[in-house]
């Protein structure tokens, strides 16, 4: 992603020694993306990425790194942490561990936290087709029920709270049909969170921005595989169905126009119901959580384009596209799939 934190070989070279990992053999700065610092590591042991978080902090990591591990150790492929020896893992149950104990897999490099993961295999399909969305919707089902025996909770810190601390403070660039747009799709999704049916969504751990560039894939014949997601940092505990609604709304959307693309959104959903079906709460609510996911980027890309920092490689996104999305989802709820089927066989809230 961006490199804000330039890193020197040799300091890098001493943290992949330190963990075990041998010599470092070749280091890379990581293009595309606004949020850390990210390299490409090569060590004696393989292919790892290197990440300085420039925002969060040590208090916040060790839920996004745990996760990482637990889900690895449930056989999702996400990039596993590795830990530095040297730190012992925490006793006692995860909830009732300090938060300022140490976490063995949180590093420090250049003065900021940093994390040592694996890099995965294959490569991100940027052009998805509804064998790419099956392969992604099967695999998030299976994230979420991976994750229902996490012991951390950590919200969701870009939800609900965050939207509308933010609001007021990219309003200023705006115009006015902007500036009504943002302002009343805020108040719907303040209006939806208090109501009963978003009560009883099912939640738990999600990842909350497995967009395609999150994702990797390899081709097996003539059928994709999917080998891995990862970007866990934005990661909380949420509602399953906002996790979804991210995907369809990067996976199953046509990016000049920001239109619904039906078969891509069932073939994707339809994989989900085949793991984990949705509740009847959830498809009465999948419209209004698309809606807030994409209020949810088209809010943090407009803090990032009018409020940016400085880094070495930098590309803000444009944050008209998910305004464009959003404005559907608005204008054609019942677009949000083509068919019941496709949700499959709803469960009990």
């Amino acid at each position: 992603m961006a490199v804000f934190t330039e890193v020197g070989f040799d300091e890098a070279d001493a943290l992949v020694q330190r963990v075990g990992l041998g010599s470092l053999t070749a280091l890379r700065g990581i293009e595309g993306g606004i949020e850390n610092t990210n390299y490409f590591a090569s060590t004696a042991s393989g292919e790892f990425v290197l990440t300085l978080f420039e925002r969060l902090g040590p208090e916040q990591l060790p839920y996004y790194l745990c996760l990482m591990k637990h889900l690895a150790s449930r056989g999702i492929p996400v990039p596993e942490p590795v830990a530095d020896p040297a730190i012992a893992p925490p006793s006692g149950h995860a909830l009732s561990i300090p938060a300022n104990a140490p976490c063995e897999f949180l590093h420090r490099v250049a003065g900021k936290p940093a994390a040592l993961v694996q890099r995965l295999e294959g490569k991100s399909e940027l052009a998805p087709t509804a064998a790419h969305c099956a392969e992604l919707g099967r695999l998030l089902a299976r994230m979420h029920q991976a994750a229902r025996d996490f012991p951390r909770i950590q919200p969701n810190l870009r939800g609900l709270a965050w939207w509308n601390d933010t609001a007021p403070v990219v309003l200023p660039y705006l115009e006015a049909p902007q500036a009504a747009l943002l302002q009343s799709e805020l108040a719907y999704q303040n209006h939806v969170a208090e109501s009963s049916a978003y009560a009883a969504l099912p939640r738990g751990p999600v990842h909350a921005d497995l967009f395609r560039d999150n994702a990797m894939f390899a081709t097996e014949g003539d059928s994709p595989h999917l080998t891995g997601v990862f970007d866990f940092y934005f990661a909380g505990t949420d509602t399953w169905l906002f996790d979804l609604a991210v995907c369809l709304n990067d996976w199953a959307i046509d990016l000049p126009t920001g239109r619904h693309d039906a078969l891509r959104a069932d073939a994707l959903l339809a994989a989900y119901g085949t793991v984990r079906p949705l509740t009847a709460a959830e498809r009465a609510l999948l419209p209004a959580m698309l809606r807030a996911a994409a209020l949810r980027f088209w809010i943090s890309r407009l803090w990032d384009f009018h409020l940016p920092r400085e880094a070495s490689i930098l590309k803000a996104h444009d944050p008209t596209h998910f305004e464009r999305v959003l404005r559907e989802r608005s204008r054609a709820p019942a677009a949000s799939f083509s068919s019941s089927a496709a949700l499959g066989e709803p469960q009990a809230a």
